[in-house]
C-alpha cells in the first residue's frame, strides 16, 4: 500500500465505529506470602487502567520497552489473561465477562499471532493439522478431502507450498514457521488480529518478507491489526496510529506520521532518539536525549507520573500527581504535566 493510499485509509477508519474500544483495563497479578494460610500483600500492575479504540482496517500499534505491558494487553484482549477490571466491547459488545460457548464465538473474529514461531508449534503435529485444527474445533469442514483442500488454499495464501502439508515443523525455517502461524491464525477467517511482536525473532532478511505479508493481507482480506513491537522501524512501516506504554500505562497516542515526525511525550522522543540513525552526520549532530537507569518494578511503580524519575523534564507535581491521557488534537493523546 503506497503511502497516499495509507493516509486515505487512515483518513476513512478514524470516523467510522471502533471495531474494539478498551475502557479501563486492568491485569494486577497477586504477591502471596505464607505456605499454609497464603495472604496477598501486593501486586504486579502489569496493565494499570489503559482505554483505547481500534478502527476497522487500520493497524494500531503499541510500543515500549520490555515489561511495559504489551504482551499481558494482548492476552487480557483475547480473553486468554483474567481481567481485574475494565470493559472490552468488540464491535460494541461487550465481550468483558464472556465464557465458554460465547468466549469460543468471539474468538472466532479474533486470532492472535504469536512471538515466537519455534515455542508456538507443536514439534509433534505435521502442518495439516497444525493451520487446519482450528477447523476441527469451530466445525468449519464437512469431511476430509474439505479440511485438507482449505489448509491448502491457506498455506498458499502465506507463501507456503501446498506439498509441504505432511512435514513438521522442525523441517520448516523460522520465517516458513511463522507463516505457519499466521496461516493458522486466518483459519477461522477474523476480523482482528493481534500481533504479539510477530517478527521480533526472525532474522531481519526475513522480518521484512513476513511484515509485507501481513500488509498484503490486509489489502486482500480487510483485516485490522493491533500489532506489538518494540522495533520501531517495523512500526512506522506497517502501522495506521500507534499508542507509547510505560509501566501498564498509555503514555501517548497519535498517527504513524504525528507521533514520528513530532513526539510530544519525553519518553516518546526518548525512544525515538534511540532509534540509530543510518547517516554518520546526522547521528553525530542530534542531541543527545537516552533514557537513564531502568524500568521501575510493577510491583511498586513510582507516584504521580510513572515516567517522572527518569525524565529529563520533570516537575515538582510529576511525582505527587498523575497526569491524564488528554486529547491535544483529534488524532493526538499525550498524559504528561506538560500538556495537562
Amino acid at each position: 500500500m503506497s503511502e497516499i493510499q495509507q493516509q486515505q485509509h487512515s483518513a476513512a477508519v478514524v470516523h467510522s465505529e471502533p471495531l474494539l474500544r478498551v475502557e479501563n483495563l486492568k491485569v494486577h497479578f497477586p504477591v502471596n506470602e505464607g505456605i499454609f494460610m497464603p495472604r496477598q500483600v501486593a501486586a504486579i500492575k502489569a496493565v494499570d487502567g489503559i482505554s483505547l479504540e481500534i478502527n476497522a482496517g487500520e493497524t494500531f500499534s503499541i510500543v515500549g520497552e520490555s515489561g511495559c505491558g504489551k504482551s499481558t494487553t494482548a492476552l487480557a484482549l483475547l480473553r486468554m489473561q483474567a481481567l481485574t477490571a475494565g470493559s472490552i466491547f468488540f464491535k460494541g459488545e461487550d465481550i468483558s465477562h464472556y465464557q465458554g460457548s460465547e468466549l469460543r464465538a468471539i474468538r472466532h473474529r479474533i486470532q492472535m499471532i504469536y512471538q515466537d514461531p519455534y515455542s508456538s508449534l507443536d514439534p509433534r503435529m505435521k502442518v495439516l493439522d497444525l493451520i487446519g485444527e482450528p477447523l476441527v474445533v469451530h466445525s468449519l469442514t464437512a469431511n476430509k478431502e474439505q479440511y485438507i483442500k482449505r489448509v491448502q488454499e491457506l498455506m498458499d495464501m502465506v507463501g507456503l507450498r501446498p506439498e509441504m502439508i505432511d512435514r513438521y515443523p522442525h523441517e520448516f525455517s523460522g520465517g516458513q514457521r511463522q507463516r505457519i502461524g499466521i496461516a493458522r491464525a486466518l483459519a477461522l477467517s477474523p476480523e482482528l488480529l493481534i500481533c504479539d511482536e510477530p517478527v521480533s525473532a526472525l532474522d531481519v532478511s526475513i522480518q521484512a518478507q513476513v511484515v509485507n505479508l501481513l500488509m498484503d493481507l490486509q489489502q486482500r482480506l480487510g483485516l485490522t491489526y493491533l500489532f506489538i513491537a518494540h522495533d520501531l522501524s517495523v512500526v512506522r512501516h506497517i502501522s495506521t496510529r500507534v499508542a507509547v506504554m510505560y509501566l501498564g500505562k498509555i503514555v501517548e497516542v497519535a498517527s504513524r506520521d504525528e507521533l514520528f515526525d513530532n513526539p510530544r511525550h519525553p519518553y516518546t522522543k526518548a525512544l525515538l532518539n534511540a532509534v540509530p540513525l543510518p547517516d554518520p552526520e546526522l547521528e553525530a549532530a542530534r542531541e543527545d536525549n537516552l533514557i537513564v537507569g531502568e524500568v521501575p518494578s510493577a510491583r511498586n511503580p513510582p507516584s504521580g507520573c510513572r515516567f517522572h524519575p527518569r525524565c529529563d523534564q520533570a516537575m515538582a507535581q510529576c511525582s505527587s500527581r498523575e497526569p491524564q491521557l488528554v486529547a491535544l488534537t483529534e488524532s493526538r493523546q499525550v498524559s504528561c504535566h506538560l500538556f495537562n
